[in-house]
């Protein structure tokens, strides 16, 4: 069973690579015009669509990838290295907030695209989360914590967004990209240590 360090240092990863902070502003702009029943029900879709998706790669993604015949410490050394990347974007690239925003008029359905994914739902999420439960490492237990933590995340990212305009007024743009590229730096520290002990485990 995880301790309570564990549990924290688990919670602040699934924090970083889902970023319900940086979904505030990509949900104002993308309910820009909408009526609030018609707000509070796309940050329920999308909140319930993301939590969906991650729970998918939780129960299949490692049976997928055993299927495919990919050894899971390959997984994780891979997954940390992409992790590392994702972090990289976050810190150098123009933000989450600034770069989801311009996907937004492509889709009509924005519950689905791009709040759900790739917003809180992320590529980084999906591929963390299947580390955090690889059945070689971590008991039913241990995978139980992980879920519950995700579904809290994925839950603190629906009351932002019911809490939107609140938390744009007092934070501003500026300030939710100032969050996210300090979440990609611990997503990167977290990202190198996955890709450490994949190689230790590797050459051990």
């Amino acid at each position: 069973m995880r301790d309570l360090q564990q549990i924290l240092s688990e919670f602040v990863l699934l924090w970083a690579v889902i970023d319900p902070i940086g979904t505030v502003p990509v949900f104002i702009a993308a309910t820009k015009g909408h009526q609030p029943v018609e707000r509070k029900h796309i940050a329920w879709v999308a909140s319930a669509v993301a939590a969906g998706i991650l729970l998918f790669f939780i129960v299949v993604g490692e049976f997928v990838l055993n299927a495919m015949g990919v050894p899971l410490l390959a997984f994780q050394i891979s997954g940390g290295i992409v992790l590392f990347l994702f972090a990289l974007t976050m810190i150098f690239g123009e933000g989450k907030p600034e770069e989801e925003r311009k996907e937004i008029p492509a889709s009509k359905d924005v519950a689905i695209f791009p709040l759900a994914t790739p917003s809180i739902a992320s590529p980084g999420a999906m591929m963390a989360v299947v580390l955090l439960t690889q059945n070689d490492l971590y008991s039913f237990n241990e995978q139980l914590v992980t879920t519950i933590l995700m579904l809290v995340v994925v839950a603190a990212a629906y009351l932002l967004m019911r809490c939107a305009g609140v938390i744009s007024r007092t934070i501003g743009n500026a300030g939710a990209s100032i969050i996210s590229r300090v979440m990609g730096m611990i997503l990167a520290s977290v990202a190198a240590a996955q890709v450490l002990e994949g190689i230790k485990e590797y050459f051990a």
